[in-house]
């Protein structure tokens, strides 16, 4: 790998750039009970793919300090830091995860596509993990219904968002507008 100033410089902007889009995809959003449908799904699964497996969950992370802190980047405008021990708190945790394992067949790899689809719909699989297992603990909830609350309703449009992650990042990698 390149580590120019330049490189360092590219993948920071890359990093700032996909950090801000899932904040956007938060705006996104349509409510569904206590988790709300958002863009979001798409733009980490992408972040992962683009910037690698550390990279991809340090953008997802510093969306989650911008909104800790206090700005208004979390679904509806919300923020601070007791959203991250409600409903959506496991999911957003489970957003640093799947970046990171999306991240193990990006970085700059051309794998065939239906590995990377696969990869994609299985780092979905671990934010859905999280997200249900802390819904369920914190609603007092068996699991069968956290998971016809948090992912039934999801799954559609969530392989959709995998399914364009894996074909964006194909398309970026082919055009070589990626980070070195």
């Amino acid at each position: 790998m390149n580590d120019s100033p330049l490189s360092s410089l590219h993948r920071m902007v890359w990093l700032s750039l996909l950090a801000a889009l899932i904040a956007a995809g938060a705006f996104m959003y349509v409510p569904v009970g206590p988790v709300p449908m958002t863009l979001q799904v798409y733009f980490v699964l992408l972040a992962g793919f683009v910037l690698g497996p550390v990279h991809g969950m340090l953008a997802v992370l510093l969306y989650v300090l911008a909104g800790a802190v206090g700005l208004p980047v979390f679904s509806g405008g919300r923020s601070g830091f007791a959203h991250l021990l409600g409903p959506t708190g496991g999911f957003l945790a489970g957003f640093a995860v799947s970046a990171w394992a999306c991240g193990l067949l990006g970085a700059g790899r051309r794998l065939p596509f239906v590995l990377q689809l696969a990869g994609a719909l299985a780092a979905l699989a671990l934010t859905y993990l999280l997200g249900t297992l802390r819904l369920a603990a914190l609603l007092d909830m068996k699991l069968t219904g956290a998971v016809s609350v948090a992912v039934i309703p999801f799954l559609a449009g969530d392989c959709l968002k995998a399914l364009a992650a894996v074909l964006s990042y194909r398309f970026l990698l082919t055009r070589r507008l990626l980070p070195q």
